[in-house]
């Protein structure tokens, strides 16, 4: 029977990083790495940083294509080495890009949270064995001569044994060797892995990058590029998400209730509630006060600067914003709410409240709230 254990690193949905050949928006890091690479100053670990959903594992997985396919810089016969690459690309047709897209390189590991032998669960931690294995891979090296590649997707979910396994490593790293770690948040690494690695920083993309990015991966997001720019903080992972389990659709409903304020439209509410009660909905129901949070920041960033976000992120949200936010004394009450209504939901997902009381709960206090 196939293996039917989903993919930590892959966004439902979506092509998986390795199958992923375009990078948009990335093209400062890319090019930090090239001329590291084609200076000889190739360094042993590399952080990739950034938000998530902007690049950073398909980054590190074209970085690894590119590693294992390339001859190294220089020479040392009388015609020289290689010319020196212009670019990480490496052609589809490539032996290195069928091993890879059939996940059978043996130059390669990715190492991620993997599942519980005992229970059959996804671990919420990349354990201390994960990071062991990658011993027995690195000695391959002495015999072959070959470049070995490591992605660790993501560092930032190593416990501290795991941590401690990989930091060994790092302080004696194996000769032809490349350790890509891919780091949402650099602050929960150890100091002494971030010191032994040097940084390739990716940012957020911008509307029309986003709207190109998910085309690339057979998203289509049609006229609303704009819309999932704002609600994703330019991630375009975040957007894959959001495009696929109707956060669009969701964020107007909140913002056709918000509108309706300070008389709750309680039909309206009640459906918002049902919808996300429904079985399996589990996902859309985090999504849910995801957007809420969002756009309670919304309100709060508009009464403090006076005026609404300058694109909209769905119908009516400027006119809205404006009038229940028109002032910065109403704009910090906003914060507030936000904070003691997403705590409060955030306890109720913690002890399994029932979801569409939780729903209806957290969008009665801030109705109470706003009154």
């Amino acid at each position: 029977m196939a293996d039917e254990t989903p993919d930590p690193t892959q966004v439902p949905g979506a092509p998986h990083p390795r199958e992923t050949d375009q990078l948009i928006g990335q093209d400062a890091a890319q090019s930090a790495f090239l001329d590291a690479f084609n200076s000889e100053r190739l360094h042993h670990a590399w952080m990739l940083t950034g938000p998530r959903g902007v690049g950073k594992a398909t980054l590190a997985w074209k970085i690894a294509k590119f590693l294992l396919a390339t001859p190294d810089p220089g020479g040392d016969d009388m015609f020289g080495g290689p010319p020196a690459p212009t670019s990480l690309e490496v052609s589809p047709d490539h032996a290195v890009s069928h091993r890879i897209a059939a996940g059978a390189d043996p130059g390669l590991v990715a190492v991620n949270r993997t599942p519980n032998e005992k229970t059959g669960r996804m671990r919420d931690q990349i354990v201390v064995d994960d990071i062991r294995k990658l011993s027995g891979f690195f000695q391959l090296s002495a015999t072959d001569g070959g470049r070995r590649v490591v992605i660790v997707d993501a560092a930032d979910d190593m416990n501290t044994q795991a941590a401690n396994a990989l930091l060994k490593m790092l302080e004696e790293p194996p000769e032809r060797a490349t350790l890509l770690l891919i780091t949402h948040q650099p602050s929960r690494l150890l100091p002494t892995i971030r010191s032994r690695c040097r940084t390739l920083r990716l940012n957020t993309l911008s509307g029309d990058q986003m709207q190109t990015a998910m085309m690339n991966a057979g998203v289509d997001a049609g006229t609303n590029g704009t819309a999932l720019a704002e609600l994703s903080g330019g991630s375009v992972g975040e957007a894959m998400r959001l495009s696929l389990l109707g956060g669009l659709e969701i964020y107007s409903e909140i913002i056709g209730l918000l509108g309706s304020l300070p008389q709750l439209d309680r039909a309206r509410t009640l459906r918002l509630a049902e919808a996300a009660a429904q079985r399996g909905a589990e996902e859309k129901l985090d999504l849910l006060f995801t957007l809420l949070e969002i756009a309670l920041a919304r309100l709060a960033r508009t009464g403090a600067t006076g005026h609404p976000p300058a694109d909209e992120a769905a119908p009516h949200e400027a006119k809205t914003l404006m009038r229940l936010a028109q002032t910065p004394h109403q704009g910090r009450a906003w914060a507030d709410i936000g904070q003691e209504a997403l705590a409060r939901a955030r306890h109720g997902r913690a002890v399994n409240l029932d979801p569409a009381a939780l729903v209806l709960d957290t969008m009665f206090k801030i109705q109470g709230a706003a009154a």
